[in-house]
């Protein structure tokens, strides 16, 4: 199924075509409305009139989060305020928050390719849609709600928190499709356990999770747990929010939406272009952004890109799952630790719950890691061979798949706190 099978189906000459004509009139519209742009360029040497092929994009000069909060909070519009029908911002949880804005054609443009996504996953008409993501200036909730909407599904803007009566209003309005972050996707499934119902007494047929990393394992964790065919999708306020790329049915990497986002994979160390498959930072250019126009945004989201058209029909280029944020890494003794990786080793195990905590420190002058872990069965913690079995069954496989030693600390069924938004799983205590 497609939601714009004409748009989605283009050759890839025909959506070179289309990305070049926009990327030409974007540079030319930032160059012209928004003085950050006009300074950045000039300090480059570059005009508008010198990007002549998609590889002159190269040619502009990068955006980072640190320019959305030194322009702080109108800066990079590119449209008065008249013409801005809505205001969406980051949390801004490391400072002040990253403010966009959007014209009635952006959120148009946004409802449209969240849609598309939907719709290729299998979402439609028919469906009942319990959105838990939390509404507010948080661009997923809204997002999503508006893509359900153009589908012509019903949505019930639950938001999230108080979890038993979202699972009472899932089985009583009949909900086809959950809308939520992964994290709190697992919730769910543990209090629906908890409850004493399983995926059978709820019509649920398919999930919806993004706003925070996720691997593969915890995908799998969320289709037994709710018994969905999951999507995984990706997006972020500064480039528009959820609806940059989303997977289809097939789920072999997320469809990018290139008529209206130009995305590089770029070394993160040099910034060099990188060729096609290879795994670098994503960079992404605004095609048709009119609120806020952004050239070359660093997402510090490490990922690759292939062209190769999908089995779907879909021949718009697609992103592999981010591996990691550049941002987000740890260096532990030397060795680049990403939180996925712990992620996907813990997904594997069926002895230990869905919920962990990373704890990184400084003893002495040497970084150490642990990891605190929910077991599934609590009577383990009455016989201290199988809890060290398992301690040690979990380390090795950290080892193996890490290269460093990291310590391993099981500890009780739901003592861990739950996230019903983002999930912060690490703790760093050498910043505090």
């Amino acid at each position: 199924m497609f939601f714009q099978k004409e748009i989605e189906t283009l050759t890839r000459k025909q959506i070179e075509a289309v990305q070049l004509e926009r990327l030409k009139r974007i540079v030319a519209y930032a160059y012209d409305n928004v003085p950050f742009y006009t300074r950045r360029m000039d300090e480059a040497g570059v005009k508008p009139k010198d990007i002549a092929t998609l590889k002159d994009v190269t040619k502009l000069p990068f955006t980072a989060k640190e320019d959305f909060r030194t322009n702080y909070p109108y800066g990079l519009f590119a449209r008065p305020m008249r013409d801005i029908v809505r205001i969406h911002a980051s949390s801004g949880t490391t400072g002040k928050p990253v403010v966009v804005g959007y014209t009635k054609n952006d959120l148009d443009v946004w409802s449209d390719i969240v849609a598309r996504f939907i719709v290729a996953t299998g979402g439609c008409a028919d469906d009942v849609v319990q959105n838990a993501f939390g509404y507010g200036l948080f661009t997923g909730a809204l997002g999503l709600h508006m893509g359900w909407e153009k589908v012509g599904a019903t949505v019930v803007p639950i938001s999230s928190g108080n979890t038993e009566r979202q699972v009472m209003l899932m089985r009583d309005l009949g909900v086809t499709a959950l809308v939520a972050t992964p994290s709190y996707g697992l919730y769910i499934g543990e209090t629906l356990a908890k409850m004493g119902l399983s995926p059978a007494d709820l019509k649920l047929r398919l999930g919806f999770f993004g706003a925070e990393a996720s691997t593969k394992e915890t995908h799998e964790q969320l289709s037994k747990m709710l018994g969905v065919v999951t999507n995984d999708n990706y997006g972020l306020t500064e480039v528009m929010g959820p609806g940059v790329a989303g997977e289809c049915s097939f789920k072999c990497g997320m469809h990018i939406a290139e008529d209206h986002f130009l995305a590089e994979i770029v070394d993160r160390d040099t910034f060099e272009p990188l060729d096609e498959g290879e795994t670098g930072e994503l960079v992404i250019t605004t095609l048709t952004k009119e609120g806020v126009p952004v050239l070359r945004y660093r997402t510090k989201d490490l990922t690759s890109i292939t062209k190769e058209p999908c089995r779907c029909g879909r021949t718009m280029a697609r992103m592999s799952k981010v591996v990691g944020r550049t941002d987000d890494m740890l260096i532990i003794r030397g060795v680049n630790v990403f939180p996925s990786q712990i992620e996907s080793v813990l997904m594997e195990m069926e002895e230990v719950a869905n919920s962990y905590e990373i704890v990184v420190d400084r003893v002495g002058y040497m970084d150490t890691i642990e990891v605190l872990v929910e077991i599934t069965d609590v009577s383990l913690l009455l016989d201290y061979g199988k809890l060290e079995a398992l301690r040690e069954k979990i380390r090795a496989r950290f080892r193996q798949v890490l290269q460093i030693d990291v310590k391993v600390k099981l500890v009780e069924p739901m003592s861990l706190k739950r996230f019903e938004g983002k999930a912060r799983r690490v703790v760093d205590k050498r910043k505090q």
